[in-house]
């Protein structure tokens, strides 16, 4: 990567505001519509609406919490290469501080979803064992700490770096490194015992000590994979002309790098399972592996590597910015196939069945997702113009 002292001369760049409220406008109505869907469902069939916002309250909370994971790497690093992209990070990071609201539905449904939440002490001897960590109260504790870290860990380094913006102050970005370092201990916590929790939890008898970095995989991947696609979109309204084809090649590393990552982990969890053979472990493999779950399961594993590897493998196609963008829309599409291959069997044992629900919620919290986004994208510059890595950014090479 270059390096120079040289501050470049770019004008400040502002997303275009009715532009902004028009697509947050339209993401509420979106959220709004699947919300009153849901709701219906929720009514007709509490089951399925249970599982089916749990499958759509995880796709944006690991995409979110992966953003925010790239913002601490970035700034603990002290990183030069995405200071041109890092504000787009900060915005979908900041999409956790509505997550509990969508959290909500889910304590409602807790009985539906984990079965464990009303066993009765000597109902299961393994759940008695595992009562001081299973139990309403200490859950409710530990789902309200995941969002008051991650959330305030994400509107720290956010507020910090607009406010630099503003004035330039060299003890912004000295401050914002000391909460990144801080923060990546509490992300790596708080997301694990959140996947242990709100996934694992749906067969408390299922346990994995590699869960957490499979769900920290797939969140890192694909929240990579959101920000390519965000700033094609800018780019090609006309904004972040700056942003170059090395900018996307590096970007493209990233997203070849937990390609390889989530395939390497995945393949662990299930060799070591397999091998060990214990009935407690191999149920979650053998449902996912029954009738059509199979079938998904396979397109999983075929679709999230075999699939986008040979495109990220190579520096020609990782910066040809339509090829990147394409195998970026797959690996979002192969993240909403893996939370939905993990939730959803625990309903449907025996086979996939689909339901209007499962769009629904995943709309409902999506559309919310949007709506924010855009609000904060309207509401700060559309890159640090005032960091003092800036220069390193815009003369980049690699």
């Amino acid at each position: 990567m270059s390096h120079s002292s040289e501050t470049p001369s770019l004008s400040v760049e502002r997303f275009d505001g009715p532009t902004a409220r028009k697509y947050s406008s339209l993401g509420l109505v979106i959220s709004v519509a699947g919300i009153i869907v849901s709701a219906i469902g929720y009514l007709k069939s509490p089951e399925q609406f249970a599982f089916s916002w749990l499958f759509a309250f995880m796709v944006v909370f690991t995409i979110s919490v992966g953003a925010l994971f790239w913002t601490i790497l970035h700034t603990a690093t002290d990183s030069e290469w995405g200071v041109l992209v890092r504000r787009q990070m900060e915005n979908l990071a900041s999409v956790i501080n509505v997550l509990p609201l969508f959290f909500l539905p889910l304590f409602a449904c807790a009985p539906t979803l984990w079965k464990w939440w009303n066993k009765a002490p000597g109902e299961d001897p393994l759940l008695d064992a595992k009562h001081g960590f299973l139990n309403q109260g200490f859950f409710s504790i530990r789902a309200i700490v995941y969002f008051a870290t991650l959330g305030g860990v994400a509107y720290l380094l956010r507020s910090l770096s607009v406010k630099q913006d503003d004035d330039g102050a060299a003890k912004h970005t000295l401050l914002m490194r000391k909460v990144a370092i801080a923060g990546l201990p509490i992300l790596g916590v708080s997301l694990t015992f959140a996947a242990v929790d709100w996934l694992m939890g749906l067969d408390y008898h299922w346990f994995s000590t590699m869960w957490g970095v499979y769900i920290f995989a797939g969140a890192a991947g694909s929240s990579m994979a959101l920000l390519v696609l965000v700033i094609s979109a800018l780019r090609r309204s006309g904004y972040l002309k700056s942003v170059t084809v090395e900018h996307y090649h590096i970007m493209g590393k990233f997203l070849l790098a937990f390609t390889v990552f989530w395939a390497y982990i995945g393949y662990s969890q299930y060799m070591l399972i397999w091998y060990a053979n214990i009935p407690e472990e191999t149920i979650y493999f053998k449902i996912r592996n029954t009738e059509s779950w199979h079938v998904l399961s396979t397109l999983m594993v075929v679709g999230r590597f075999f699939l986008p590897f040979p495109f990220l493998l190579f520096q020609a196609s990782k910066k040809r910015v339509p090829i990147l963008c394409g195998v970026a829309v797959w690996i979002l599409l192969m993240q909403l196939l893996d939370i939905y291959v993990i939730v959803l069997p625990s309903l449907h044992q025996t086979g996939v069945s689909l339901s209007l629900y499962d769009i629904s919620s995943l709309l409902a919290v999506v559309g919310a997702g949007i709506f924010v986004y855009f609000r904060k994208l309207a509401s700060a510059n559309l890159f640090p113009n005032r960091d003092p890595r800036l220069s390193g950014s815009v003369n980049l090479t690699n």
